[in-house]
């Protein structure tokens, strides 16, 4: 008799795995409505960045992400920020609506994960949210558990938001495999005992899914 595979459960982040990347996307946002890269990426950097983690009114980010602001706030902090190093006004509305706009979405994994949850694996989402731009109407028969950062006060990489979502799971961290494709939140979940593969492609999180799973996922 073999033994069953070790691992039954499925976590997977949301922008830039089952979407197109991050920064292709960004990039799109950027050139289509002229908003300067660098200065985009300068911003982002002093709020994820050490600095940021001094005040909460310096790392408004965070602060969108566990639902503690809304998105109208965060935009017209963004757009001001852009405009005062710029020295080009940016229109705050519609600011995120406009960047989300240009994430499209990864088939590929997309039908990676139906497949996994007819196989018989459980499978969650876990989302750092910036607003609610989610295609939600195609998630149907795709996830047993939905984790929206803003709705539940919590971001990844805290331990807490792991927590909670192999709660709402009803399973143990050892069971479980978590996709994302940033490191510190794949190292953030390993600390914690779930094992992480950080996404870059499709085929090469579909090969290593495979392996860990121990079934056909193609």
């Amino acid at each position: 008799m073999t033994d069953s595979p070790p691992y039954s459960g499925l976590i997977i982040d949301w922008g830039g795995v089952l979407t197109t990347d991050i920064n292709s996307s960004v990039r799109r946002w950027a050139d289509r409505y002229a908003v300067d890269l660098s200065t985009y990426i300068d911003i982002m950097r002093t709020w994820l960045g050490p600095e940021g983690e001094l005040e909460a009114m310096l790392n408004p980010i965070h602060a969108l992400e566990r639902g503690e602001i809304e998105v109208p706030h965060f935009e017209e902090v963004l757009a001001g920020e852009l405009s005062r190093r710029t020295g080009t006004p940016v229109v705050a509305e519609g600011l995120l609506a406009r960047m989300f706009d240009e994430f499209e979405h990864a088939h590929d994994m997309n039908a990676l994960v139906r497949r996994a949850r007819e196989s018989g694996i459980r499978t969650a989402l876990l989302s750092n949210s910036w607003g609610d731009f989610y295609p939600r109407d195609l998630w149907d028969g795709m996830f047993d558990v939905v984790v929206i950062s803003g709705e539940v006060g919590m971001r990844k990489p805290d331990p807490e938001i792991f927590h909670f979502t192999l709660e709402r799971m009803q399973m143990q961290a050892a069971e479980c495999v978590f996709v994302d494709d940033l490191p510190h939140n794949i190292s953030a979940a390993a600390d914690l005992g779930i094992v992480g593969v950080r996404h870059v492609t499709y085929e090469e999180t579909l090969t290593e899914l495979e392996a860990l799973f121990g079934i056909n996922l193609a």
